[in-house]
């Protein structure tokens, strides 16, 4: 049997966890939805899951912003598998997690502190990790906007131009020819 949750990853409340219960859930901004997160660029009826054949399945409500499985925007429905990243927006990253659950397993109960003797803990040693080997983390990386940089540049050029312009004219003795105006030509 099997449990289904998102976890959020980025977005208001990094952390939160939504357990999914239910045949039909709508994710968005108003609080009457079964997954609520209270962000603006968040639609007030975002996203849809159904529940079909033990697999949610997601669907794009005609958000503003979109909504995105594994960096892809959806055009229509998706079957979503553990470990998948749900992105609503550029800014909320939900981690869509599957929690195995064992209906004979023992539970236990805090009435009774019980001690269980422990083994001895081995030291863990990681692998080493190379520099050089790019890491996907699975939020979409934020574009940046050129147009400042581009205006800058041409402002730039423009005023380079005309430095050039008044320095010929001082240079070849020509203050007269463009400007007929100037006292004393």
């Amino acid at each position: 049997m099997s449990q289904f949750q998102f976890v959020m990853r980025s977005g208001p409340t990094p952390g939160v966890i939504f357990p999914l219960e239910g045949d039909q859930l709508i994710i968005g901004r108003d609080a009457s939805n079964s997954v609520a997160i209270n962000d603006a660029e968040i639609s007030r009826k975002h996203s849809r899951l159904s529940f079909q054949g033990g697999k949610y399945v997601l669907e794009d409500l005609g958000s503003t912003n979109g909504t995105f499985v594994n960096g892809q925007r959806l055009a229509g429905p998706v079957v979503l598998k553990p470990g998948d990243v749900v992105s609503l927006g550029e800014q909320i990253v939900l981690m869509y997690d599957a929690i195995n659950i064992d209906p004979g397993a023992t539970m236990a109960s805090p009435r009774q502190a019980v001690r269980v003797a422990s083994p001895p803990i081995q030291p863990v040693v990681a692998a080493p990790v190379h520099a050089a080997t790019p890491v996907y983390s699975g939020i979409p990386a934020k574009k940046t906007n050129l147009m400042p940089i581009f205006i800058g540049g041409g402002v730039f050029v423009f005023l380079c131009l005309c430095i050039s312009f008044f320095w010929w004219i001082d240079a070849t003795y020509r203050w007269c020819t463009f400007f007929p105006f100037i006292s004393g030509c």
